[in-house]
């Protein structure tokens, strides 16, 4: 039985507005049942757009290296290297690179989820 490891780097990446990002776990890959787990690299100035929520789940953030905000429903909180963060089924949420090194984010959902499975709010934007 070949075990569920897999090395990020043999993901392809993505190239989605703000981000570059790899699915490492999936129920595809990894035959994960309940989780789903991806790595984004967002560059130094960046927002991950536009906005979304996961309607279906929940979302877990933890920042592996940079810093910057988060916005839910509204509401922006600064994070940085260390900070996990929650974003709750349905909240809608945005991430912003404001430091000056490009930011690592390991992102956790559960249960698993694609990009078919955000809905999207393009005319949300980070207040000023």
């Amino acid at each position: 039985m070949k075990l569920p490891i897999v090395d990020e780097k043999s993901i392809e990446a993505l190239d989605l507005p703000g981000r570059r990002l790899r699915w490492v776990v999936t129920p595809e890959n990894a035959n994960s049942k309940y989780c789903s787990m991806c790595v984004i690299l967002v560059a130094a100035g960046e927002t991950v757009r536009p906005a979304h929520s996961h309607p279906n789940g929940e979302e877990v953030i933890y920042i592996i290296q940079g810093s910057g905000r988060v916005m839910i429903d509204g509401t922006v909180e600064p994070v940085k290297q260390g900070y996990a963060v929650l974003f709750p089924q349905g909240a809608v949420h945005m991430l912003q690179n404001s430091g000056k090194e490009e930011m690592k984010v390991v992102c956790f959902f559960a249960p698993p989820t694609n990009l078919d499975n955000y809905k999207l709010f393009k005319d949300v934007e980070f207040p000023e």
